[in-house]
């Protein structure tokens, strides 16, 4: 019974998880920059927000930054990793590129989301703050009935994707390095998960403000001194990614093929999966920033997917590439995380830094996503379940360490997709209210 619902699982996320949620999304993506005024011009904008102080009377729970840090935590995942070095093995280094131009896009979709999240929130009856898709197509869409059906897949996605996904591959990372029990593994993460996410949202913020930056600039300095023992076949590298990218035919065999299809196919996909932009996820940690103006935490939101795939993807797959152009040979028959692996072990203790790596952004996936399936619990109940909804975490990212359930993931990553399209209707419905806010923010003509 479980390998008959694995299959069909798995073929219905081929059709979802294909050319569909390319269109659908890029669509999305194109349509929000042009209705925004190519609200990318604003980055660097957006970057100063994020560090700005709220007065202490600003409605909200946390800062701008915080609620950027509980997004990134779980965007920033094993898919800046793993997933380009998986999308390069099967589309080539092109792929790389359309994850970068995906990134680029997407932006504008993040800052949409962020917008309405913030424009139809509500504050609860113990005072703190909600918000999210579901908030805005019940209160803007008038649609109670895909508020539900988000909040739901939400809730099923966080304990897969979110949780079991996740301690399953800090597991596998800690004791491949160290070979530590995957039992004791488990035991560890769920106390340290269990430590964090009891104190609510303002615990998640405090971690994550420290975790998240830290993480970020180890594995960035972890790969420039990749790139650093690669020089010579840095520009090459650039050259070869923008090349595949546009080439009709496969430039090369092994990891060095692909046609332009294959690399519009993974890397697209790719880069639509690791940032999140159109699934609905990120505006539920940006509705409870503190401000009045919803697009100004729109502009910090959408500089998360700057981070997520411009910078940490675009830098993975650089980072790749050159390894494979300096010793091709090292990486026949390499797939997934093993390329990766591959490229860090010309540094030092670059095994177990890559480690260290995956046990940041898994464990602080695990902090993020609980946060999401949390508030999307609290909109369906009301508020009730929720220590309930901590407990199970908890449980469940122990079961997830020690255990592989394939139909786990492929439910979870079935539920993702179909969380986009609510959020896409929402998206489209309610565009003129993304621009209205926009132009009262930003005072430009759109």
């Amino acid at each position: 019974m479980m390998e008959i619902l694995s299959k069909l699982l798995g073929e219905a996320n081929d059709l979802l998880w294909g050319w569909f949620m390319i269109i659908l999304l890029l669509f999305t993506h194109f349509f929000l920059t042009i209705r925004t005024g190519f609200i990318q011009r604003y980055l660097g904008k957006a970057i100063k927000l994020t560090f700005k102080k709220s007065d202490k009377n600003t409605p909200g729970d946390v800062s701008h930054f915080s609620s950027l840090m509980i997004a990134l935590s779980a965007t920033i995942g094993v898919g800046n990793i793993v997933g380009v070095a998986t999308a390069i093995g099967l589309g080539g280094p092109g792929a790389v590129f359309w994850c970068w131009f995906t990134g680029i896009l997407g932006i504008a979709t993040k800052y949409g989301e962020a917008v309405l999240a913030l424009k139809y929130r509500v504050v609860k009856k113990n005072g703190s703050y909600a918000g999210g898709p579901m908030y805005a197509l019940e209160k803007g869409v008038k649609s109670k009935f895909l508020a539900v059906a988000f909040s739901l897949l939400t809730v099923f996605a966080s304990f897969g994707i979110g949780n079991m996904a996740q301690s399953n591959s800090l597991a596998d990372a800690v004791n491949h390095s160290l070979n530590i029990p995957f039992w004791a593994i488990g035991g560890v993460t769920a106390l340290l998960v269990g430590a964090v996410i009891l104190g609510g949202v303002k615990s998640i913020a405090a971690v994550c403000n420290k975790l998240i930056p830290f993480m970020v600039i180890m594995y960035v300095l972890g790969c420039l001194t990749v790139l650093g023992y690669n020089f010579d076949f840095i520009l090459p590298a650039l050259s070869l990614i923008i090349k595949s990218a546009f080439s009709a035919k496969a430039i090369g065999g092994g990891l060095l093929g692909g046609t332009i299809i294959m690399a519009m196919r993974y890397g697209i996909a790719r880069g639509l999966f690791s940032n999140e932009s159109g699934m609905g996820s990120a505006p539920i940690a940006a509705a409870v920033a503190k401000t009045k103006v919803p697009a100004e935490q729109g502009l910090v939101s959408m500089s998360g997917t700057f981070w997520d795939t411009v910078v940490v993807c675009a830098l993975t797959g650089i980072t790749i590439v050159s390894g494979i152009l300096k010793s091709p040979e090292g990486y026949a028959g390499l797939e997934g995380v093993k390329i990766t692996y591959k490229t860090f072990s010309i540094i030092p203790f670059g095994e177990y830094f890559l480690m260290i790596s995956l046990v940041f952004v898994t464990f602080s996936t695990l902090l993020g996503w609980s946060y999401y399936g949390e508030k999307a619990l609290e909109y369906l109940s009301g508020g009730k379940g929720i220590m309930l909804y901590r407990i199970m975490w908890i449980i469940v990212a122990y079961i997830g360490a020690t255990t592989s359930l394939k139909v786990v993931w492929d439910f979870s990553d079935f539920a993702n997709a179909l969380m986009v399209i609510p959020n896409v209707i929402c998206l489209i419905a309610l565009h003129k209210i993304i621009k209205q806010e926009t132009v009262g923010y930003l005072g430009s003509k759109l």
